[in-house]
This record gives C-alpha cells, sequence and structure tokens, in this order.
C-alpha cells in the first residue's frame, strides 16, 4: 500500500528576520524596564502609538502578549488566576490570560527572549476602538502599578463617519498631549509626530501590499501564515524597521507568484476567516485546510491594521479617522458591505465565522449577519464555536466537522 503523503506547511523564508526583528524589539523594552531609560507605554493594539512614539517612549501591546499567551496555550492555566480575583470567565480571554501571567509570574517572554517579566510601563494609553475591557485590563495595571491610566473612549456601530466624530476625536488625541509632556518631561514636536505617522503610513502600504497579494491564484501565502506575519504592523508601527520587514516580505511573496508557488498545493478552494484567530490551533487550522487543497486567503483580523487614512496632511485628523475607520467600530450594513468587497476581491468560495466566547465585539455571526449574507451573496458559511485564548471553549470535532462540511458544500455546488 503506498505510503500517504503528510501535509507539510510551506515555511516562509522571511520568518527568520521577522524573528530577529520582535527579538529585537523585546530586548529593547526589556533593557529600558531595568534602567528606566526610555520611557515605555502600553498601547492598546490599535491606539495612538504614534503619538507616545513622538515622544520617545518605547510601546509595548499587551494585546501582543496576550495573543503570545494563546499561541504558546499558557492561557487556559493562566485565566483562573484572574478569575480568582474575581474577573469573569466570560471577558475577554486576552486580558484574563494577560493578568492571570501576571499574577502567576508566567510568561511565554521567558522562553521566547528571556526576559523574567513583560516590561514595567511609565504610562498605560488606551483606545475603546476594540472594546471596553481593554479599558478595564488596563485600569488593574493602573491599580496593581501606580502607573497613570489615559486613553480615548471611540464611538461604536458607526455607519458613515461625520466630521462632529472626527473633530471629537481629534480633541481627544491632543487632549493626551499635556500629560504625555509631564510624563516624558518632553515638549510635544508636530514635526516628529508626523515623522512618525508618515512612517507608519509606509508600513500600512507594505501590510497592504502582504495581504493584497493573496488575490492571486494560487495564494502564495495563508491567513495563518499572515497572523503571525502581521507581528511588526502591529507592535513596530511608527518604525522604520516595520517598513524594511515588509520590504523583504513582499520581495519574497512576489518571487512565489512568479513562480507558480502557491501557499498550499493544488489550490481548488478560497476561504474566508471572519473573526479572531484561535491562538493554540493555528498549525492544525493551516494543516487541515492544505489537506483539503483549500487556501483561506483573506480574513478582517489581519486587514484591520491597514491604515490608509494615516497619509491625511494633517496627522491628528490622520489617526482619528485611521482608528475610526476599522471594521470592528462600525455598523453591520457597513459590515455587509466590506465583505461583499473582499468576497468579489478575493473570489472567496465559503465563509467561516469564528464565534469567539469571551470576544463579542470580533464576533460578527451574533446578530444574524452571516444568514443575510449568505442570501444576499450566495456564498456558504458556517460557524464554529471557540475563543481566541481559552482553548477549554474549543471543540476540536465540533470545528472539524464544520470545516468539512463547508468544503463538502462548495464540492458539491461546483459539480
Amino acid at each position: 500500500m503506498a505510503e500517504e503523503k503528510k501535509t507539510t506547511i510551506k515555511k516562509i523564508r522571511s520568518a527568520g528576520p521577522m524573528r530577529q526583528l520582535m527579538a529585537d524589539y523585546f530586548k529593547e523594552l526589556d533593557e529600558a524596564s531595568k534602567t528606566g531609560s526610555p520611557q515605555i507605554a502600553w498601547c492598546t493594539s490599535v491606539g495612538p502609538a504614534e503619538l507616545l512614539r513622538s515622544f520617545g517612549f518605547l510601546v509595548y501591546f499587551p494585546e501582543n502578549h496576550g495573543a503570545m499567551l494563546g499561541s504558546s496555550r499558557m492561557a487556559p492555566d493562566l485565566i483562573p488566576a484572574a478569575n480568582a480575583i474575581g474577573y469573569s470567565p466570560d471577558i475577554c480571554s486576552y486580558l484574563t490570560s494577560d493578568i492571570g501571567s501576571y499574577l502567576r509570574k508566567n510568561t511565554p517572554l521567558t522562553k521566547a527572549f528571556g526576559m523574567e517579566t513583560v516590561p514595567l510601563p511609565d504610562v498605560l494609553v488606551y483606545n475603546t476602538n476594540q472594546c471596553r475591557d481593554v479599558k478595564d485590563w488596563f485600569s488593574f495595571y493602573e491599580r496593581e502599578l501606580e502607573v497613570p491610566c489615559i486613553g480615548i473612549d471611540t464611538m461604536r456601530q458607526i455607519g458613515d463617519i461625520t466630521p462632529e466624530h472626527i473633530s471629537g476625536l481629534i480633541g481627544q488625541h491632543k487632549a493626551l498631549i499635556p500629560i504625555l509632556e509631564e510624563i516624558s518631561g518632553q515638549k510635544f514636536d508636530i514635526d516628529r509626530l508626523r515623522e512618525t505617522v508618515k512612517s507608519s503610513y509606509e508600513c500600512t502600504k507594505g501590510w497592504k501590499k502582504v495581504l493584497r497579494i493573496a488575490e492571486k491564484r494560487p495564494s502564495p501565502i495563508t491567513f495563518f501564515d499572515a497572523t503571525i506575519h502581521m507581528g511588526p504592523a502591529v507592535v513596530l508601527r511608527g518604525d522604520d524597521r516595520a517598513v524594511q520587514y515588509y520590504e523583504t516580505l513582499n520581495a519574497e511573496l512576489e518571487e512565489r507568484v512568479a513562480n507558480g508557488v502557491g501557499a498550499v498545493d493544488d489550490e481548488t478552494y478560497r476561504f474566508y476567516w471572519e473573526g479572531m484567530p484561535v491562538w493554540g490551533k493555528l498549525r492544525e487550522h493551516a494543516e487541515f485546510f492544505a489537506e483539503k487543497k483549500s487556501c483561506v486567503v483573506a480574513s478582517t483580523y489581519c486587514n484591520s491594521w491597514i491604515f490608509e487614512d494615516l497619509e491625511h496632511e494633517d496627522p491628528f485628523e490622520g489617526m482619528a479617522r485611521a482608528y475610526t475607520e476599522l471594521f470592528i467600530v462600525r455598523s453591520e450594513g457597513y459590515k455587509e458591505k466590506y465583505l461583499e468587497n473582499m468576497v468579489r476581491d478575493y473570489n472567496i468560495s465559503g465563509i467561516i465565522y469564528h464565534d469567539a466566547k469571551t470576544c463579542p465585539n470580533n464576533s460578527n455571526n451574533r446578530y444574524g449577519l452571516p444568514l443575510r449574507f449568505s442570501k444576499s451573496s450566495g456564498v456558504p458559511h458556517v460557524v464554529i464555536n471557540g475563543d481566541l485564548n481559552d482553548l477549554r471553549l474549543y471543540s476540536e470535532e465540533q470545528a472539524k466537522t464544520q470545516f468539512e462540511a463547508l468544503v463538502e458544500q462548495i464540492s458539491e455546488k461546483a459539480k
């Protein structure tokens, strides 16, 4: 009997330079945490990182740490520590796993980068454009570490973005300046902010190019690859090293396209992932779809770090618009139109909605959207139940059954 060929995930060579870049980033944070210079600002993932960098802060993103806790599968063992001090098991598992990590003094940064602990902040800065949980998350550390917590409160369920929305958000950004001046001991420099915003915009262009190359058939990259390679776009926005990294990655992906090399051999079906990744199951999911000759080519999640409005001549208006154009902030009508465009541009065969138990704000299956969209577009879908970090809420068999059902449905439809 012929030996069954095992599915292998094709490695991206640029992963090596990216790992070094991330190691350098965390080494800088670790040294600054130990010496007290430069100062460190904690920032939510879609917060005003450019403004913080313009004051000379090194910027650390606890959500990135949350994703590491999920991908390392440490989260389920750490979440109970946060539950024990009153944090509900139903709230964001990034939050509970991160606080649990702090309480248990156990972080994946130790194994990955030799760090004893996360870098300690001089200021905590949030933007509630993702959810209210980020404010509550940072409030824990405000009490625990006795450092200032400041931020921006963004409206939700926005349809058309109005001048009133933007003027209010610009005002909130500018209100942070006197506080950041006092903490940093630096005067605000508009030219420095412009330089930082320009660097962020160049990063966005490079990251968009990475994601858009997946429109090619076969796609040279999968959603699962993108969740890893988005690291610099998240943590090094406003730092030219991120711009340089995406030049390297794009060159490799263009080489794959020129040589007809797909991320998935014999790519047959093309899927869209809506919602958060299941961080602890990225490899298993990638292998499953590769075995089915299917490529998950695009996602809302990875596209959430494309900030084209940063190009605006006024850096404050650019930041206000960029961080309010997000899918997660918008109305159901906007989201349906967005999905229409993505299905068309990427030639999508089917959509996978992830209902992440502890992330209602990034689970877009709960108010009828999947059924409405399948009816209007003719694109089939499935919903898998799980979570971004807490694997106790995820069923391997249920997810596999749903994935297989979607592939079978599309296969039958194609006959």
